[in-house]
């Protein structure tokens, strides 16, 4: 997998680069596992925008993928495919019956390799098996936060959690954000790293390339009139100075915190901001 840089035509192609798909083994998904996708354009039910900058983009198929994996599986890869609706590639699978999945792809599967499920599999990369069976040390992805309810954590490209120690029933994991944090050791995870490595290393180098992904234009605060947002409105000069990062609505932003889930600040152990503090 590499980086694959364009001829310089134009100025967008000469900052352009893409990735060369070597590994992706074909172009069309299992219809089965597929499902349409409506573009919401940020819109809850009620037509209300609560995403803003969303819009257009190219139309796109949703694959099912399966988080949650039964025990006692042994799944053979038959393709790598791409996914437009995540940054990882994904993998299809059958298992000894027959059954196709779509899981996340990591960095040791190719076109025919095998890996098991369940706390019998061997410790060996793409085996998925829970905490507890799992030795001190490994890197996983695909980790769950509620045994049973699948993976939720380091799903992302070229991610993965180092487990660092197992005590009193829980598994302490360092996050790729730097966080430390616990969860119960019967939480399942898989061994290795999410494909894909390289994706953080593209260039966009187009603004259509952007909006093809469905995401339209951002205009700073600043620019605007006072009406349209606190940082809005002045003399000319520098617009805004003096005032604190504010969002449209009047709420601090930048550096204000957020997090209030009182419930699980106990499960972690080192924010992911304490390096930033020194």
């Amino acid at each position: 997998m590499s980086i694959k840089a364009y001829r310089p035509t134009t100025p967008a192609q000469r900052q352009k680069t893409t990735q060369d798909f070597d590994q992706i083994t074909t172009k069309k998904p299992l219809k089965s596992l597929t499902r349409a996708k409506k573009q919401q354009a940020g819109k809850n039910n009620q037509g209300r925008i609560t995403v803003r900058h969303r819009g257009g983009g190219v139309k796109r198929h949703y694959r099912i993928l399966t988080h949650n994996l039964p025990a006692g599986l042994k799944l053979t890869v038959r393709e790598i495919e791409y996914d437009p609706n995540r940054s990882a590639r994904i993998a299809r699978v059958e298992d000894q019956d027959g059954n196709f999945y779509y899981v996340l792809a990591d960095t040791s599967m190719t076109k025919g390799s095998t890996f098991e499920t369940g706390e019998s599999a061997s410790v060996e990369a793409s085996n998925r098996l829970p905490l507890s069976k799992i030795p001190v040390g490994t890197f996983v992805y695909a980790i769950e936060l509620t045994p049973g309810r699948g993976a939720q954590m380091v799903r992302a490209a070229g991610t993965s959690a180092q487990l660092m120690a197992r005590e009193n029933g829980y598994a302490t994991l360092k996050m790729p954000s730097g966080e430390v944090r616990k969860v119960l050791e019967t939480c399942e995870a898989s061994i290795g790293t999410v494909g894909n490595i390289q994706h953080q290393n593209i260039k966009k180098g187009a603004a259509g390339r952007v909006r093809r992904k469905g995401i339209r234009p951002t205009v700073r605060g600043v620019v605007m009139n006072a009406t349209d947002h606190p940082h809005g409105g002045g003399d000319g000069g520098r617009h805004g100075s003096g005032k604190a990062p504010r969002t449209p609505w009047g709420q601090l932003t930048l550096g204000f915190r957020t997090r209030h889930n009182k419930k699980t600040n106990k499960m972690i152990v080192r924010s992911r901001h304490e390096g930033k503090r020194k």
